[in-house]
């Protein structure tokens, strides 16, 4: 039998497996999915806790391949979609984990945003650092900030929004969200740094990654679907 082109896991559609390979397994994450540590039981909607149980229960998806290990090799905001990277052996974690830390991933998110741009391509290179008067945000930083960088173009734009890709070179928290906020351009349905608006979710979606394999040196391209993402939000 062949194995499923899905993850099913109890409450939520089937995610879709976009790759897969000896080492590594590439999800298309849904959105309102935490990547937080396991024991962190404040959510039910712990996406790393929810594939070790199903890989514990034997789930047909797990069992098929006989995975034993699954693990995610990078994070993914809660309400942010696409592409997400899950490593299928502990020594092949480490390894994806350092190409990350050294921005040898290519990274492609599409983001819609409220504003009107005052260029169409530009880079930012604001330092970021916790917030420590508001948990769980990020703010710019110029001396205790870690350095962050991301590259921005405008694709198109509708009315008062606006379809910009973002291609991060670093890896921090909110990186994406805060730099957009930052040109005077959030996210829609962004609270955190812009505002939320009714019935609008947070218009950010990981589209791509790109590498060269560790182990083949083969080059990897994996692309999440964007056309729902689109036309949600008018584009």
């Amino acid at each position: 039998m062949a194995k499923p082109a899905y993850i099913e896991l109890p409450g939520c559609e089937p995610i879709r497996i976009l790759f897969e390979d000896r080492s590594a397994l590439a999800i298309d994450k849904p959105r309102g999915w935490m990547l937080a540590p396991v024991g962190w039981q404040r959510t039910a909607r712990n996406l790393q806790a929810a594939i070790e149980s199903s890989i514990a229960a034997g789930d047909f998806w797990a069992r098929s391949r006989g995975l034993k290990f699954l693990r995610h090799v990078h994070r993914l905001d809660a309400d942010t979609s696409g592409v997400l990277l899950l490593a299928k052996r502990r020594g092949a974690l480490a390894v994806f984990s350092r190409l990350f830390a050294g921005g040898q991933m290519e990274k492609i998110y599409l983001a819609v945003v409220a504003g009107e741009p005052r260029q169409t391509e530009w880079t930012c290179f604001l330092k970021l650092a916790p917030d420590e008067t508001r948990r769980g945000r990020v703010k710019v930083d110029a001396r205790r900030g870690k350095p962050a960088q991301t590259h921005f173009k405008i694709l198109e734009r509708r009315g008062n929004y606006s379809l910009v890709e973002c291609r991060p070179v670093t890896g921090r928290t909110h990186q994406i969200r805060v730099h957009l906020a930052q040109a005077g351009l959030p996210i829609v349905g962004d609270p955190l740094y812009g505002r939320a608006e009714k019935n609008l979710p947070l218009a950010l979606r990981a589209v791509r990654l790109a590498y060269t394999d560790p182990f083949t040196k083969k080059r990897v391209d994996i692309q999440a679907p964007c056309v729902g993402f689109l036309r949600e939000f008018g584009f």
